[in-house]
């Protein structure tokens, strides 16, 4: 019996192995895992340098200050959902010289806002450095010109993400995290400590633009297609609710937790923030391939939902794996990652990793109402934000109150997501989705 069933359960799992293999989604995935895994590394490494040479009470002002640079950055997101959206669809259709054409047109578009932005932040860095208890105003017109430059990163990455290149969007990822960090420990060693910190988010931004443009020369060698625009300014609108709202998500909270707590206490909320995007952004490629894959199965009228459904299982595998190490060694995770001058995080890492596991499930059902033009999800997202804020303000007393906060929110968030999928998925089909004149007639 053993002999007969043995070769059989071997082939089986062979069989399996190979059926996994030749799946398009996790191969897709996987790219995108390595290369936001290796980005993920990275930032961690970033941190890791910021905190150990800073100590906590810098390390506090560094922490809040990415938090405002990735709420900034609010309108890369935006662009990256935009310009996916748009190159998937006319990929589909053929028109890649009409791809160009969007790529010189959004630069175009952006500019002025863009400098108009440097100027504001400019103009608030005095109050905002009060509020944020900065040393300096300088580092704050540092951060508003990378969050500017950052902007112009979404051109080429929603370009990748659309028409499915994701290798080299991995690369992208990851050298601007290398790029970044290099620096990092270059400006640190010079003595510019803050500044120093947010010169090098800057560098690893040009640069990165500079690489995406690269990836996507083969688009300038076509003849530009012009295409109408306003299909892309209708659905800004839905994507500029969904990025913003997962961005303040996963930032306000360190935000007001600088404004709130002690310099020392708003240090180590941070480190555990930043221990907690480690989820986020080690499952993020899993949104990234399920959003041109949804668009993908609408033009094909396959079902969307299992696509979702398949990607928030190996999303939760992946998150809970994370989970079980926090659970385990927090001791380890965090003087690792930080020193044994934020040894007080421990206590809180397992609620921080679940906070992390469910912003990350929150945004892989808005990436798919985003994909499917649902803006009812606007309104829930808005709600929980709300929550997350006003629970803060009003419960602040220490680090584990505000984590406490946080994870009540993004609970409550991810339930209402849910339901709204369970509510939509039904009703849901392919004729909902060609409300744009432009797709309907390709």
């Amino acid at each position: 019996m053993t002999a007969t069933t043995e070769p059989a359960a071997t082939t089986g799992l062979a069989s399996q192995i190979q059926r996994l293999r030749g799946s398009r989604l996790f191969r897709q995935n996987l790219v995108l895992f390595a290369g936001g895994f290796v980005a993920g590394v990275g930032g961690f490494v970033y941190h890791s340098i910021a905190g150990r040479a800073l100590g906590p009470e810098a390390y506090g002002e560094v922490s809040a200050l990415i938090g405002v640079y990735t709420v900034g950055t609010t309108v890369n997101l935006m662009l990256v959902v935009v310009l996916a959206r748009y190159s998937a669809t006319l990929k589909a259709a053929g028109r890649h010289g009409a791809i160009r054409y969007i790529v010189e047109r959004t630069g175009k578009v952006i500019a002025m806002p863009a400098v108009l932005f440097c100027l504001l932040m400019a103009a608030l860095s005095i109050p905002a450095a009060a509020f944020l208890q900065l040393g300096s105003p300088l580092p704050f017109v540092l951060v508003g010109v990378a969050i500017a430059a950052y902007w112009y990163t979404a051109i080429p990455r929603g370009v990748l993400q659309g028409t499915q290149r994701f290798h080299a969007l991995s690369a992208n990822l990851v050298l601007e995290i290398i790029a970044r960090t290099g620096l990092l420990v270059v400006f640190l060693w010079a003595g510019f400590a803050v500044l120093g910190a947010t010169a090098a988010i800057l560098a690893g931004v040009v640069f990165a633009f500079g690489l995406g443009l690269y990836s996507i020369r083969d688009a300038f060698q076509l003849p530009p297609e012009r295409v109408q625009v306003r299909t892309m300014a209708t659905f800004a609108v839905t994507a500029a609710a969904g990025t913003l709202g997962i961005a303040l998500l996963y930032n306000a909270d360190v935000v007001l937790a600088k404004h709130y707590l002690n310099q020392y206490d708003a240090g180590i909320y941070g480190s555990l923030n930043k221990l907690g995007t480690i989820l986020f952004y080690g499952t993020l490629s899993v949104s990234q391939v399920l959003f041109p894959r949804v668009l993908e199965a609408v033009a094909k009228r396959h079902n969307p939902g299992r696509l979702l459904l398949l990607s928030a299982a190996l999303m939760s595998l992946i998150g809970l794996c994370a989970i079980v190490v926090f659970a385990a060694v927090p001791g380890l995770v965090v003087g690792l990652l930080y020193g044994p001058k934020y040894a007080a995080a421990q206590p809180y890492l397992l609620a921080v990793g679940c906070i992390g596991l469910g912003v990350s499930l929150s945004n892989l059902l808005v990436q798919f109402f985003m994909a499917v033009h649902d803006r009812v999800f606007i309104a829930v997202l808005a709600t929980g934000v709300l929550l997350e804020c006003v629970l803060i303000a009003m419960f602040h007393a220490g680090v584990g109150q505000v984590v406490a906060d946080v994870l009540l929110a993004v609970v409550g968030l991810l339930a209402a997501l849910a339901l709204r999928f369970a509510i939509l998925l039904p009703r849901l089909r392919p004729e909902m989705l060609l409300d744009d004149p432009e797709e309907a007639r390709t």
